[in-house]
């Protein structure tokens, strides 16, 4: 795996956010792998509640600057950076004010959920496109954490099909459970079809609970891990009858030696077959 390409991006990550079992296991597995020679770059949104000043955030002006069209609308890409203390990992935090700015996650003070979650992930999925083409780093793998990143495979494999800069990389996502409850706004397909994504390829965001939103990055993805223990009976069969790959869940203790044999053993001999 030396010198191999993986290109991180989740909704949470660790020192930045508290710890759960996403933001955990998606630092860990890049320090693991960063640690034996693999070239990582962790992104992430710029959310409200990250302290800038603590964790040394600072803005990159030539990646900034350009404007993403979601749902019609322009809206300003803001490119933050910073290193892991002791890890000389770059973390890339995608930013905007209208949509990253407020002192919260994903839900406000009544803890429902953001009408605007369905933009923010659109939003996320096209700056982390964006600027990786603008780096002009070609990852061999993708890996994905979280329902706030769950449609960059999506992006990837229809609006983004002809970019040459992604054609051998491979899409791992790994799948959580009980993110959050009930459905982001209803909108959410109408705004994705406004981007001239096939039908077809969105049938799950209709109704945008969790389960349907991560059925979405399933059938997106080259192969799957399952991050949590356990999910629902129905979503656990629909893994089973997507003919994805994957990888059951692993426990902590083996977990990022794990991922990193999955890459090397499974996901990257897709490229050859």
């Amino acid at each position: 795996m030396k010198d191999k390409r993986i290109l991180y991006v989740s909704s949470e990550v660790i020192p930045y956010l508290p710890e759960t079992e996403l933001s955990s296991t998606a630092f860990n597995v890049a320090k693991f792998a960063h640690s034996k020679g693999v070239q990582t770059r962790i992104f992430m949104p710029r959310f409200g509640v990250i302290n800038e000043r603590r964790h040394q955030l600072h803005e990159v002006i030539r990646l900034s600057g350009m404007n993403l069209i979601i749902n019609d609308m322009d809206m300003p890409l803001i490119i933050k950076v910073a290193s892991i203390p002791k890890e000389r990992m770059q973390v890339y935090f995608i930013d905007n004010d209208e949509y990253f700015k407020r002192k919260a996650i994903y839900t406000d003070e009544d803890d429902k959920l953001f009408n605007d979650n369905d933009e923010r992930m659109i939003f996320f999925a096209k700056g982390v496109v964006e600027t990786v083409k603008k780096l002009n780093w070609a990852p061999d793998i993708i890996h994905v954490h979280g329902w706030m990143a769950s449609l960059l495979p999506l992006y990837l494999k229809e609006y983004y099909k002809e970019e040459p800069l992604f054609t051998d990389s491979k899409i791992v996502t790994s799948l959580y459970n009980n993110e959050f409850q009930g459905e982001l706004n209803s909108e959410l397909i109408n705004k994705v079809k406004f981007d001239k994504i096939d039908n077809s390829s969105i049938a799950h965001l209709e109704i945008p609970t969790q389960e349907n939103i991560l059925r979405n990055a399933v059938l997106n993805s080259d192969a799957v891990i399952k991050g949590s223990n356990e999910y629902s009976p129905e979503f656990e069969q629909f893994i089973n009858d997507s003919g994805v790959m994957v990888l059951d869940y692993q426990s902590e203790e083996y977990l990022t030696e794990a991922y990193l044999d999955f890459y090397k053993e499974n996901v990257l001999e897709l490229q050859d077959s």
